[in-house]
């Protein structure tokens, strides 16, 4: 079995995540008593939301290069970013370290095709909504992307730093995010990417009338793909959660 690097901390909350879903779909896939051999550099958030809002990108992106390396001394065999929003610097992540780096919307676009899914609904951060970084990946797939509009896409994003980020979940939230769905839905969309990876602690299948692209579950099992190739052991990507 191969080692998943995962640099995490973007929020921890989502990272617990990406630990659990890991090692649940290792044990499914394995046995009772298996898990994921896992290394996690967890970084300080603060400094990195504080660079994210007021525009410095360069300095984001140093913290996470410097995580990346520190897996690949470590023995990790690949790099998973937890978090959708600092995919922006991915390529500069990538080019820290010598082992794969396991972009985000590659499992996303691999589950939406594979359900014949070709427009999808982007919810996410403001600046994964509103930059192209994590769209343009998408659309060179062949997906169509819609986003919310100005109003709906500010409501998202507060909700992601305020509430989702810190461990606070409501109902009320929970109807703005439903609202933004049935939306897009009348868009046109078929389906609707959870796009920040503290959308899942607030919207599961149940909450949404159209199926759901968890990018947290998908990148996690992503990875575990990755890791347990050339084991003989299948692995599929799931198009909905």
């Amino acid at each position: 079995m191969r080692t998943i690097g995962l640099i995490g901390g973007m929020s921890w909350e989502s990272s617990a995540e990406y630990y659990r879903l890991i090692n649940q779909r290792v044990r499914d896939q394995l046995g009772p008593l298996r898990s994921a051999q896992v290394l996690m550099y967890s970084v300080d958030f603060g400094p990195v939301e504080q660079a994210q809002h007021a525009g410095r990108w360069d300095d984001a992106a140093l913290i996470l290069e410097d995580a990346a390396r520190r897996l690949q001394a470590g023995g990790a065999d690949c790099v998973v970013l937890c978090t959708n929003t600092m995919h922006l610097v991915a390529p500069r992540i990538e080019a820290a370290v010598s082992i794969p780096f396991l972009h985000i919307a590659d499992a996303t676009a691999t589950a939406a095709l594979e359900a014949g899914t070709l427009t999808v609904g982007l919810l996410g951060t403001a600046f994964t909504m509103e930059q192209d970084f994590l769209k343009s990946r998408l659309a060179a797939q062949g997906l169509t992307v819609l986003v919310p509009d100005a109003d709906e896409r500010k409501a998202v994003h507060r909700i992601i730093y305020e509430e989702l980020c810190v461990g606070v979940i409501s109902d009320a939230s929970r109807q703005v995010y439903q609202r933004v769905i049935q939306t897009l839905a009348a868009r046109g969309a078929q389906a609707i990417i959870l796009g920040c990876t503290e959308i899942c602690l607030l919207i599961q299948p149940e909450h949404s009338a159209l199926p759901l692209l968890d990018t947290t579950a998908l990148h996690a099992q992503a990875a575990v793909g990755f890791a347990l190739q050339g084991t003989g052991i299948a692995t599929t990507f799931l198009a909905a959660t």
